[in-house]
């Protein structure tokens, strides 16, 4: 999606939620507790943060930022949560990687103001939807998916038989064997996807990438398809335990005549940005393109 730019913040009230039990989180809380209670804006905290400072509220109220504390998990937990309404989502990166968080904890006391100012832009991602379709033709409930949606196989180590099909008319695209496949989007595409030997997509191309994970067949290779693409996944006989886990995080099984369908969402994802911040920046950052040492933790 195309990143929008902000005008004036215009933020009275921050959600923020939290990676439990980092060591790191109390020390990021105090400083924005600070830099929001001198800019007589207020912090609320997410219902299961656990202990809150007494000065410090929880959510009771609609918000109009959300701030994460934690790594990508932490932000992709926090950004299904608001999406519906619309709610941006500052990532601040207490872990190591961090493609999707946007500053560091020693950045706050720096940024925290910018962001209050309205001195940020607004990077718009692109969503699927992915739900299972039983063989009676009932649909199971949709996931929200910003990363990617991996079908693998439960249990022991052993592969599993999948035909890729597109479109309405669903025509196949591929039959192979593997330990199982990503239907994962732009943003995923530096996620699992890329580990899988997915390309890099830049975000602000709209498409849908089908990664095969360690194919049997050198010839099988990823796709890149149209946003407009509908993708249905199936396992073929001889497969059996197949689990659905979308952006890390949700589980449903499939038996062996359900059905795997990914198609564009309705829903953006909308990240806090600053200026200077942008996708290639921080490829070179974080994968080291550069001749630069690599900073994984701010």
């Amino acid at each position: 999606m195309p990143a929008t730019a902000a005008g004036a913040g215009g933020f009275r009230r921050i959600g923020v939620i939290a990676r439990t039990g980092h060591p790191r989180v109390a020390e990021a809380l105090d400083t924005l507790r600070r830099l929001t209670a001198e800019r007589g804006v207020d912090l609320v905290m997410h219902e299961g943060f656990g202990d809150v400072p007494p000065e410090v509220q929880k959510f009771d109220a609609s918000i109009d930022l959300l701030i994460t504390l934690g790594g990508d998990g932490t932000l992709l937990h926090g950004a299904r949560m608001v999406s519906p309404d619309g709610i941006p989502v500052l990532g601040v990166n207490l872990g190591r990687l961090g493609f999707l968080t946007s500053i560091g904890p020693s950045e706050l006391d720096a940024l925290v103001p910018k962001l209050l100012a309205g001195d940020f832009w607004i990077d718009e991602r692109f969503t699927l939807d992915t739900a299972v379709i039983r063989p009676d033709g009932r649909r199971g409930p949709s996931h929200l998916t910003l990363n990617d949606a991996v079908l693998h196989k439960g249990g022991l180590a052993r592969v599993v038989r999948l035909s890729i099909h597109i479109g309405p008319d669903e025509e196949e695209i591929a039959t192979y064997t593997a330990d199982g496949v990503i239907v994962a989007t732009p943003t995923g595409s530096t996620a699992y996807s890329l580990s899988a030997n997915g390309p890099v997509v830049d975000p602000s191309i709209d498409c849908i990438l089908a990664t095969p994970i360690c194919p049997h067949m050198l010839v099988i290779r990823p796709l890149v398809l149209p946003p407009s693409s509908v993708v249905t996944v199936r396992s073929l006989p001889g497969s059996s335990d197949l689990i659905l886990t979308v952006d890390g995080r949700d589980g449903e099984s499939l038996g062996p005549d359900d059905s795997l369908v990914v198609r564009r969402g309705d829903r953006t994802v909308r990240l806090v940005r600053f200026p200077g911040q942008t996708f290639f920046s921080t490829l070179r950052r974080k994968l080291s393109w550069s001749l630069d040492p690599p900073d994984v933790t701010d």
